[in-house]
């Protein structure tokens, strides 16, 4: 590979990354004349793939379109171990059959980005399940639990005399072993992932192998803004949610989350996003670049076609909401980091206490634009909201400075 084009593809694949590890490698790499080896791994600990997952499926493709090499890794082996990243307590191990299931599905649903042409798809049992007693003996040797304990979400388990599991030191050591088996030339993961990532390195070098390059990328929260969007938390949209769905739950984010999103997903380009940026602070009501948020999502997985008919489902469950033709008008002043929305209820009279508010969205009565709100520490940020509690409060409320 010429110089130049290597130039040229490290431009693109550097752009929405966190970081590269180490920087100057990956140009190094790119400049080898083949195609480089390209690792992402999921363990399948819920049946379904959700737009945080999005983020490393993309930058996959982009190295797909460039002309590299991506193993796509199933994690049916780790699953069974759970991967104690971000976690206080020790993770359940899943059962084989769930395991099984999950990957199906996982396999399934990564096409919706990835060439399946281009793509292959690897499960770890293929070389761990084959692993002797000795060989996990000299795997362990390779890292000491001095440098284990470095990790942050294992030293506060630690210092909190909460308990943690042999079988969790090895998960980090065992994922750095599936970069030897595959002989990777760059692993991607998101940036909870780091620590794992740069034991892969160390293990490569244990191993005689060249060491991978580490890219990592944002972590996408979930609807509630604040938390990383996950499926046991009910935070998450899923890439095979209905169409309808998908664009409803878009549209029940806060502003703030909906530029996030927009900038993290890469529906449009930088400039685009300033223009509407401008837009805005021209007066654009955010609702409508939440629309076109809303609209970009769903036509990537579902079409354009339907796109178009979520936002008109929208638009008529919105209007038959039993709302009457004029609005009260309530503008409540807040601070930067938002309010929480139970605060809204009670400050704009919508609710008589934030004890009632919480009551109400535990009950399903409390919609946001139309949509069912279901989080109770969702914190709303500066924006226009129209709030329907029940079937005969409606209002427009603004969040201002």
């Amino acid at each position: 590979m010429r110089l130049e084009e290597a130039s040229e593809q490290g431009s693109v694949l550097y752009r929405g990354t966190q970081e590269v590890i180490p920087t100057e490698e990956l140009q190094a790499k790119l400049g080898l004349g083949r195609p480089l080896r390209v690792k992402a791994g999921f363990d399948p600990t819920a049946p379904d793939l959700h737009l945080g997952h999005t983020l490393l499926l993309n930058k996959l493709r982009q190295f797909q379109e460039l002309g590299h090499e991506i193993f796509l890794l199933i994690g049916d082996f780790t699953a069974m171990i759970g991967d104690p990243t971000g976690k206080s307590v020790t993770r359940k191990p899943l059962g084989r059959e769930e395991i099984l299931e999950n990957s199906k599905t996982y396999e399934n649903q990564v096409y919706r980005i990835l060439d399946p042409e281009k793509t292959r798809v690897v499960f770890n049992s293929q070389w761990l399940s084959t692993l002797r007693l000795e060989d996990l003996v000299r795997l362990a040797a390779q890292y000491t639990v001095a440098r284990i304990l470095e990790r942050d979400d294992f030293q506060k388990r630690y210092t909190s005399r909460q308990p943690i599991g042999i079988h969790e030191f090895l998960y980090p050591l065992i994922q750095g072993y599936d970069s030897v088996a595959l002989k990777a030339d760059v692993e991607l993961g998101g940036t909870d992932q780091k620590f794992n990532l740069l034991v892969g390195r160390e293990i490569q070098k244990a191993y005689g192998q060249p060491q991978q390059v580490i890219i990592t990328l944002p972590i996408l929260e979930g609807l509630d803004g604040v938390q990383k969007m996950s499926k046991s938390l009910g935070n998450y949209i899923g890439i095979t949610d209905p169409s309808e769905e998908m664009f409803g739950k878009l549209m029940s984010i806060s502003d703030d989350l909906m530029w996030r999103y927009l900038e993290l997903l890469g529906l449009e380009d930088v400039n685009t996003l300033s223009r509407w940026r401008r837009e805005v602070d021209e007066g654009l009501n955010p609702r409508e670049i939440k629309v076109r948020l809303a609209k970009g999502v769903v036509s990537r997985f579902h079409g354009a076609k339907a796109a178009e008919q979520a936002d008109q489902d929208f638009v008529i469950r919105f209007r038959q909401g039993i709302l009457p033709e004029e609005l009260p008008e309530i503008r409540l002043q807040v601070s930067e980091q938002g309010i929480a929305i139970a605060n809204v209820l009670r400050d704009s009279g919508l609710a008589t206490s934030t004890s009632e508010a919480m009551r109400l969205i535990t009950q399903g009565a409390v919609r946001i634009d139309g949509e069912r709100v279901v989080d109770k520490r969702i914190t709303l940020q500066i924006g226009s909201y129209v709030f329907q509690v029940g079937k005969r409060h409606a209002a427009k409320v603004e969040l201002h400075k």
